[in-house]
């Protein structure tokens, strides 16, 4: 769950640029980096941290020129180290830097050709720099000296032949254009639009619309499966298929956690989709629990906000915000490790005592993924005075691992891997647990205006859409996902960070 932003300009970009990290900063708190093209020369920062923290003002200065492209990270595996900030760079050819939301699955073989076959070097354990140079090399092979966007999209054909999993990414070819494109599942989001200005119409390519929506540009729409679109420096727009069968099978997560709600992903809004959440949850409880005793709704903020909503409308009930939220902590999903995770909890969230005195509370989360969280917040709960506390998830039982580019951890460390949901309610300290059913949520996301018949919904029921994931390459990613080798990788490269400095 990274950020992309790529901007073709008709002045300096790298203002609008911060501005669009900013408003993607939700996809990752880890690291930052926009890199900007001015007369044939590169102008990079990158670091860890968040926006506000990495670009000061004397990098801002330095980013000159009307091309760009930007990146906020957060790490699915391995180290935090500030070597794997984004945009990566390869100097051959042209100069090409690029920045990549989602995860290869053959990843360990494509740094094996790239080695063998490419004669090419990779320096960090990021597969972000394995498909830089994988783009690089298939561009380089055209054997021009001045690429067209003929050579561009036949280097990105060649990019769906050798990769495999979930990407959406933007590169830059240095005084040439920007280029987007997405993998022919379309499992990670990425659109793009324009705006006019004076000079002439500027392009913008990001993760979500809402970037686009703050910075004035108007959406044009969704890269489809496979799809590329190439802006040359000049402004010139092309765009082209580049995959020989692709399948739309977007990350359903996105519209239950990842994406902002005021975004549109391939059409659906997210927003719409969680109401429709709520909606279907209440027709649940309505169906199992006709006569059930809730007297209060109280989302866990902020991405439950709307379903909870919703719900209580549906349910007939009371909807209370019963937590104040400390705007100044992170995401407790991105933290690295567990006992960051543990701590973050009573420093995010505060309980009013007035909402849960005496109360059956009903808490809406949107999902429930190892249930550290919700087990404190549940405590929480019934320390204000709650009579009763039932839990709500807006998502069915997360059960599985994601490999497309989400941290959910390896399938021990999620709460719901083999055990029932009465067992998930003892162990989170429930009274009572309602999960959302799998075809519901399946028709909150796509049973609105625009019909989406496939989601990759791996994490609830096991079916990795690219079909290349098997029970030996999940054991793989839970020896590099689990918690303790995370801590260790950290402390290896915050070793490795303060002699560098």
């Amino acid at each position: 769950m990274c950020g992309i932003v790529g901007i073709v300009g008709k002045s300096n970009v790298n203002q609008a640029l911060y501005d669009a990290l900013t408003v993607l900063q939700h996809r990752g708190q880890d690291a930052a980096g926009i890199v900007t093209s001015h007369d044939g020369r590169l102008f990079l920062r990158k670091d860890n941290g968040l926006v506000r923290d990495v670009f000061q003002q004397r990098h801002m200065q330095r980013l000159v020129g009307h091309m760009g492209i930007g990146h906020v990270r957060y790490p699915t595996a391995g180290s935090s180290t500030s070597a794997e900030a984004q945009p990566f760079y390869v100097n051959s050819p042209y100069g090409i830097t690029l920045a990549h939301n989602g995860n290869l699955t053959n990843v360990e073989q494509l740094a094996k050709e790239i080695y063998e076959s490419d004669l090419r070097h990779v320096n960090t354990n990021s597969d972000s720099e394995v498909l830089l140079n994988v783009f690089a090399h298939e561009l380089a092979v055209r054997g021009k000296l001045q690429p067209t966007e003929e050579d561009v999209f036949a280097a990105v054909t060649d990019v769906h032949n050798r990769c495999v999993g979930g990407y959406a990414v933007v590169a830059m070819i240095t005084g040439y254009g920007i280029v987007g494109f997405r993998d022919p599942n379309g499992i990670r989001p990425i659109v793009f639009g324009q705006r006019h200005t004076d000079e002439g119409v500027e392009y913008m390519i990001a993760s979500e619309s809402v970037s686009l929506d703050v910075l004035g540009f108007t959406l044009i729409r969704d890269l489809a499966p496979g799809e590329a679109v190439y802006i040359t420096e000049e402004g010139k727009l092309h765009t082209r298929q580049c995959a020989t069968n692709p399948k739309l099978s977007p990350c359903i997560f996105e519209h239950v956690y990842l994406a902002r709600p005021d975004s549109i992903i391939d059409g659906v809004s997210v927003y719409k989709a969680r109401l429709r959440m709520g909606e279907k949850l209440a027709e649940k409880i309505q169906r199992e629990r006709p006569d059930h005793d809730i007297d209060v709704v109280i989302p866990i903020p902020d991405t439950s906000r709307t379903a909870a909503l919703e719900l209580a409308n549906h349910l007939g009930v009371k909807f209370r915000e019963g937590f104040v939220k400390n705007r100044y902590i992170g995401r407790t999903f991105i933290m690295p490790g567990q006992a960051a995770r543990k701590k973050s909890v009573r420093q995010k969230l505060n309980a009013i005592e007035l909402e849960f005195r005496g109360k059956n509370v009903m808490l809406v989360d949107d999902s429930i993924v190892r249930g550290t969280t919700c087990k404190q917040i549940i405590q929480m709960a019934r320390e204000a005075g709650a009579k009763n506390v039932y839990f709500c998830s807006a998502a069915p039982a997360v059960r599985f691992p994601n490999v497309y580019g989400i941290d959910m951890p390896s399938a021990h460390e999620l709460i719901a891997h083999n055990r029932s949901t009465q067992d998930v309610a003892d162990l989170i300290g429930a009274d009572w647990l309602v999960y959302q059913d799998l075809p519901d949520l399946i028709e909150a996301v796509g049973g609105g205006k625009i019909k989406i018949e496939h989601f990759d919904c791996a994490v609830f029921d096991g079916q990795y859409v690219t079909g290349d994931v098997d029970a030996a390459y999940l054991e793989r990613i839970e020896r590099a996902r689990n918690d303790l080798a995370k801590a260790k990788n950290q402390a290896v490269s915050a070793i490795i960070d303060l002699h560098n400095n």
